[in-house]
């Protein structure tokens, strides 16, 4: 249910994405505002991005099989890292668009068609950040959350086409701010771009979390009855959940069945304690016996 869920809302996007393509291209060529065509070329961008997380969603949230044991979500981590990707050469190519402008001081007069485009596009791709942003959240999909994001950077690159063809339709010699509203929209696209990029390379890489989450999952495990101490704890994250695995130590005369009933009580300690929590595995050793490694 909630890959389908994500691939609607990804659809709404796509939807919308179309319908602002035409009326940023619109806007931006017949009121002449150079930063607003840039903008409609970002949601060209936003549109193929919206097609590859529903691919990722559509493989990444397929259970394991005979040759994926671990399951698929590494293809969402795959559809992120593919989004960062187009979304910073999309923004390179817009800067040095707009770079090349200023030098060359093109000059371009906005009008008030281009300011009415930027204006509906901030209000349309604000709402669907919130519509979307709730749902990746809720549906524990970072892939959804990072595509939400992508059409925040839309909506602020808006801003900035907005903030340029104000300034140049209130003195017609500021037309330069046209250029620079277009090169700022690049740097907003290219920030969005890395930070997926980067959580991606953290996911390939098997990266442990943040310190504090290590520490609340120690917390949770040896604050189970029965749980003397735990080691070799393990955690990496696929397809924004964490799967982890750690060794608890007990008391060696306890018998299979009980030793089995607490790691089953550390296993839904983390459960409740971890939100993202994707799979754990506890081993269970005697204690004297045990290895300890962290």
């Amino acid at each position: 249910m909630s890959a389908k869920e994500g691939r609607t809302v990804t659809w709404v996007g796509a939807l919308l994405d179309a319908v602002l393509i035409a009326l940023k291209f619109v806007a931006g060529i017949f009121g002449q505002s150079q930063a607003l065509i840039a903008d409609a070329v970002h949601s060209v961008s936003d549109l193929f991005t919206d097609i590859i997380v529903v691919v990722g969603l559509r493989m990444g949230r397929k259970g394991p099989d005979e040759r994926h044991h671990f399951g698929h979500a590494r293809l969402e981590t795959l559809a992120s890292f593919i989004v960062g990707v187009a979304l910073i050469g999309t923004a390179l190519y817009l800067g040095i668009e707009a770079a090349l402008n200023i030098y060359r001081h093109t000059e371009c007069h906005p009008t008030k068609l281009a300011l009415i485009g930027a204006g509906v596009s901030i209000v349309l791709k604000e709402a669907l950040y919130h519509y979307m942003v709730r749902v990746g959240r809720r549906i524990k999909s970072r892939l959804i959350v990072a595509n939400a994001w992508n059409h925040r950077s839309d909506s602020l690159s808006s801003v900035a086409v907005l903030i340029g063809v104000t300034g140049a339709l209130i003195r017609p010699a500021w037309h330069v701010l046209d250029g620079y509203a277009a090169l700022l929209v690049s740097f907003f696209i290219i920030k969005v771009g890395l930070d997926s990029l980067r959580e991606s390379l953290r996911e390939f890489t098997d990266t442990a979390p943040p310190p504090e989450i290590l520490d609340s999952i120690r917390v949770c495990a040896r604050g189970v009855p029965g749980v003397l101490d735990m080691h070799d704890l393990r955690v990496r994250t696929s397809g924004g959940l964490y799967q982890m695995e750690t060794h608890i130590v007990v008391d060696g005369q306890l018998t299979v069945a009980e030793g089995h009933r607490i790691a089953k009580a550390v296993e839904s300690c983390l459960a409740e304690e971890v939100a993202d929590l994707d799979r754990v595995i506890v081993h269970v050793d005697p204690a004297g016996q045990e290895t300890v490694t962290e």
